[in-house]
């Protein structure tokens, strides 16, 4: 080790590349260079950093191992280890791990084959110029090494290959071609530069380029047989320019290189004939139309130059390059037919049968194909500016939407390749639950700092820019469910149960063949695979919260507690817990009342619910203000976590807690006017004796009965047009429900729905302070009557005192009373009867104060947008007692009336 410890970076490095191709230094000098160039490098695979996922993927293959014990034992392993803080980087731990459990004899995506890479030569070319960036000295378009380097990228290591084509001198002709049978595409079909080389002209010698049959008629016009040996001549200042010259320039300039006489102008972005050199205005014509296939074939060589090493591009941009190269392919191969055809004229130096030869007629005639084609690509290019993953994909389907069937079917096969990815996303996304989208293509994001009890609700959305548009928003919605649904299972449920349990994995869009069939079916097969896996999924999710987790049975508590369904046990829970809320707010102690609500429970029908539902059944105080009392501060709560914390999220409890509240409140004043009504009824008989209170009584029962009417009314209302109306809309959606977010829209519903009939949104804040106001008379009435009652049984029990004295005294033989206690009788009684004015006035101070509330109330329920609520206002008002003293509400029911007759 000290001697490696002194050694440079670069003669370690040396050693290292000695080691593995096992040749001496001086054998492996290109190869030094290029371990060079790879260290010297920018590149660093992007890896996701998610533990779960790494520690998934590490289950996975001990699975595929049939090593089950080791799949459990590690998973054990890791959720103990995730309990302790002894690793802070336990992700890269997981994944050292996983990178050395793959077999070396496989290849890997993330590390290469570096043996055998160091065993090839490097490559001479490996800086020198792409070819169509320099002019060589004749017009060679090594077109041989470039369709092998083509074919050699496409067939190994994919697109990521198709970037620079180096060109190593002069290719001979395809043997296909030369030998006079068109070349066959991988899929059967004949590529368009096949087809288009395959329909030149005959050949009389023998030796020519291409050999077609002699029935074949030739394009173009006809010429002469032969002609007189002339040596070929590229024009000079003074002489006109050939046409054999323009047709070699025109060969360069449809690979987007500078003739002769053919030029790039720089300044109108076109290629341009010399003014100078001398020609005639058909062939200066012919020369320019021509031309436009080197203009257009540079845009989409140079979009495809920019892209192709640019790894941001994404997977889907790199296969939409893929495509324009495999075009370009064909091109460059009708380009190499007729270069070789133009060699044999000039090894020969004579035109032996002019019907053969190249002119730029001909030239015209059979590149028509192919300049339909690039300016294809090439508004392609320009209407994909700028986009990537699904969004370029749309861009590719959208310029499909043409009537020309070639058109269409070349963008058709563009798209197959541009989806693939895609495809591959999505397929990865339904059946394992796994997002790997480095450069963000998919249509579905992930944001990896939302905590698990949020992976529902945040983790996972849909950019929807980059939803293809040949998917349509409902699948699109689906797909997000589908993956979200498996992550909520492995992550939030703890389900282990392997993805491909849940739902039958389909065979992927390995190929863009496979992509092909799938687009060319989006209504059938594609259609069916996602609702296959939606449907699979989804049912298996609701049936692991429902077996496992009851979500069906918390929904039930929440009604039957929450909002006080459970009507025997909340009236006794207010009979046991009245002489604790009475006192004042702070001097009440939770675990008393946590007590008497065990009690409660164990003495109703309660008990007999699911102990994990009364377990999470407690007791919470509100903040305390100051002359609160224990009625005040006092509300039920209900603990969630887990899985059906999803479903009653925290701003869900909080609509809970408020209509508990308004809901306690509303039947604190019920259990209030039955107290109200049992002192007038049990006190009736005893204050018969004392008609001087006959007046205000009959005013205490007026005023109890109005309440009691206007109470009953309004629990009528909340109970069975709120409450149970609502709830069983919600049961019937729970019940019909396909997956788990509609059961929380139905529900996020419903709150909504109590929380805006039950006044408690912030459109009825008027409507709530008016109802407030006359719960609070209520109460001040209760006071006000327990007090009369106080003083007139005080009164009736010293009057019966006196007269049991009377009695006993005349039962002894004595006078009952003598004239001084008879005169203190009577001043005690006469002060009494003072007392009785100010007991009336402030009935009637109350029952104005009532009646003015309640009013206003009626006008506020009848200018409401709610019809339910302006009939709630007909019962409360169903005498017409306020109507006639409110002008506005015979106004308003007018308005109401005349609404309705216009709906009719």
């Amino acid at each position: 080790m000290a001697t490696l410890d002194q050694k440079s970076p670069n003669v370690l490095l040396q050693s290292l590349c000695c080691r593995i191709t096992g040749k001496s230094e001086a054998e492996v000098a290109h190869q030094f260079q290029y371990a060079v160039r790879v260290i010297g490098s920018n590149y660093a695979p992007t890896i996701e950093r998610d533990e779960f996922l790494v520690s998934e993927k590490i289950k996975k293959e001990l699975l595929k191992q049939r090593r089950e014990a080791d799949a459990a034992l590690f998973s054990e392993l890791h959720r103990k280890l995730q309990t302790q803080s002894v690793l802070k980087h336990r992700w890269s731990v997981l994944y050292l791990l996983l990178s050395l459990s793959e077999d070396p004899r496989k290849p890997s995506g993330r590390v290469g084959n570096y043996g055998a890479l160091f065993a090839q030569a490097l490559p001479r070319d490996a800086h020198s110029t792409p070819f169509y960036c320099t002019r060589p000295q004749s017009l060679a378009l090594g077109y041989g090494e470039r369709t092998a380097a083509l074919s050699a990228s496409v067939g190994t290591s994919g697109i990521s290959s198709l970037g620079v084509y180096t060109l190593n001198g002069p290719t001979a002709t395809p043997q296909s071609l030369l030998a006079g049978q068109p070349p066959q595409s991988a899929a059967g079909a004949q590529p368009l530069g096949s087809r288009l080389a395959w329909t030149l002209p005959v050949s009389c010698s023998p030796s020519s380029a291409l050999a077609l049959p002699a029935t074949r008629p030739p394009l173009g016009p006809p010429a002469p047989s032969s002609r007189v040996v002339q040596p070929r001549r590229d024009g000079d200042a003074t002489s006109e320019v050939s046409e054999a010259a323009l047709v070699r320039d025109i060969l360069y300039v449809f690979q987007g290189i500078d003739g002769k006489f053919i030029k790039m102008s720089a300044q109108e972005n076109c290629y341009k004939i010399d003014s100078k050199v001398v020609l005639c205005k058909s062939l200066r014509d012919l020369s320019s139309r021509l031309a436009e296939l080197g203009w257009l074939h540079n845009k989409v060589r140079k979009y495809t130059d920019a892209r192709s090493l640019d790894r941001a591009f994404g997977l889907v941009g790199q296969s939409f390059c893929a495509s324009l190269h495999q075009e370009l392919k064909e091109y460059y191969r009708l380009l190499s037919v007729l270069h070789s055809q133009l060699q044999v004229e000039d090894e020969q130096g004579v035109i032996v049968c002019t019907e053969s030869s190249l002119t730029l007629r001909r030239l015209l005639v059979w590149m028509y194909d192919p300049k339909v084609r690039l300016k294809t690509l090439a508004a392609l290019v320009d209407f994909c500016q700028g986009r990537k993953g699904g969004e370029l994909a749309s861009a590719v389907h959208s310029y499909g939407k043409t009537g020309d069937p070639q058109m269409r079917a070349l963008v058709q096969h563009i798209l197959s390749l541009v989806s693939n990815p895609i495809l591959n996303f999505l397929y990865r996304w339904i059946y394992d639950g796994e997002l790997e989208d480095t450069y963000h293509e998919f249509f579905v994001a992930s944001d990896p700092n939302v905590k698990t009890d949020r992976l529902w609700h945040d983790k996972y959305s849909l950019r929807k820019s980059m939803i293809p548009s040949f998917i349509a928003m409902d699948q699109a919605r689906k797909v997000l469910l589908i993956g979200k649904s498996i992550n909520f299972l492995h992550q939030v449920c703890h389900d282990r149960t392997p993805p491909g349990k849940i739902t039958p994995a389909s065979k992927s869009a390995d190929t863009p063949k496979d992509a092909a069939e799938l687009l060319s079916d989006l209504e059938g097969a594609f259609q069916e695979k996602i609702d296959t896996a939606y449907f699979d999924t989804s049912k298996y999710l609701l049936d692991v919260l429902n077996r496992n987790y009851l979500l069906l049975e918390h929904l039930q508590a929440m009604r039957r507690y929450l909002l006080l369904g459970q009507g025997d046990f909340i009236r006794h829970l207010m009979d046991l817990l009245k002489p604790e809320l009475v006192r004042p707010a702070t001097t009440l102690y939770q675990h008393n009342l946590t007590g008497i609500l065990e009690t409660a429970v164990r003495a109703t029908n309660a008990q007999f619910d699911n102990a994990e539902i009364l377990k999470r059944l407690d007791v919470r105080l509100l903040e305390v203000s100051p002359g609160d009392t224990g009625w005040d501060v006092f509300s039920l709560d209900y603990h969630v976590d887990g899985p059906i914390a999803t479903v009653f999220t925290r701003e869900c409890m909080g609509h809970y807690l408020r209509v508990f509240n308004f809901l306690w409140r509303a039947k604190r004043m019920e259990y209030t006017l039955t107290d109200i009504w049992k002192g007038q009824m049990c006190n009736a008989k005893l204050l018969k004796t004392m008609p001087e209170l006959s007046g205000v009584l009959h005013q205490c029962h007026i005023l109890a009965s109005e309440m009691v009417h206007f109470i009953h009314q309004m629990q009528y209302y909340i109970t069975f047009e709120v409450l149970e109306c609502s709830w069983d809309e919600l049961w019937n959606k729970v019940q019909q429900a396909q997956d788990l977010d509609h059961i929380i829209a139905a529900h996020d519903v419903f709150l909504d729905t109590i929380i805006s009939r039950c006044l408690l949104d912030n459109n009825s804040r008027s409507l709530l302070n008016q109802l407030r106001a006359i719960f609070d008379q209520i109460i001040e009435f209760q006071s006000a009557q327990d007090s009369l009652y106080r003083s007139a049984l005080e009164e009736l029990t010293l009057r019966l005192q006196f007269e049991e004295k009377k009695r006993q005294r005349e039962e002894e033989g004595q006078w009952g009373v003598t004239a001084e206690q008879e005169a203190e009788e009577k001043k005690r009684i006469q002060e009494f009867q003072e007392t009785i004015p100010k007991m009336r006035a402030q009935l009637r101070i109350l029952t104005h104060f009532y009646q003015s509330i309640v009013q206003q109330f009626l006008v506020l329920l009848m200018t409401s947008s709610d019809e339910s609520l302006r009939f709630l206002s007909f019962r409360l008002d169903f005498n017409e007692h306020y109507r006639a003293r409110e002008p506005r509400l015979r106004a308003s029911l007018g308005a109401t009336r005349g609404r309705r007759l216009s709906n009719i």
